[in-house]
């Protein structure tokens, strides 16, 4: 690894994703790539990832999510310590409204999942749906200090 970062704790980790924010998310289908940005929730109690995805008519992205096995999410941040990104990876999963269960609700409600409007139509012609991302790796790294202090 190299000597210009560390590896962050698993508390570190759950603390950088906080409540939520946003992210880049990379999906694959046989030899394509896509990677979108996105908006994410984080439930550090089940460690799973929420994401609002939003879908046109003609979808390319729906291809993508439909065909994938393996997803990504990688969030960064430039801090006042140094840079810090983690990586999620792990399977997506569709949630319905007759999957979300009060305990669901409830910890959706402390996420913060910004409503990111950088799309080239109006909300009202898109379709939104919610995922789960869980987690089968949960990794961190961040800028090493300076001053040799970990």
């Amino acid at each position: 690894m190299s000597d210009q970062s560390v590896a962050m704790s698993r508390e570190e980790v759950r603390a950088f994703l906080g409540s939520g924010g946003t992210g880049v998310v990379a999906f694959a289908k046989d030899d394509e790539s896509y990677a979108i940005p996105v908006s994410y929730g984080f439930d550090p109690e089940e460690e799973r990832v929420y994401l609002r995805l939003a879908f046109a008519p003609e979808s390319e992205k729906r291809k993508f999510v439909n065909a994938t096995s393996l997803v990504s999410l990688v969030v960064d941040e430039e801090t006042p310590e140094g840079w810090k990104s983690v990586v999620v990876r792990g399977h997506l999963a569709e949630v319905t409204e007759a999957a979300l269960d009060s305990t669901v609700v409830e910890a959706m409600r402390t996420m913060d999942i910004p409503f990111v409007t950088i799309y080239d139509r109006p909300s009202a012609e898109l379709e939104f749906e919610m995922y789960r991302l869980e987690p089968e790796e949960l990794t961190g790294r961040r800028e090493k200090p300076s001053r040799g202090i970990e």
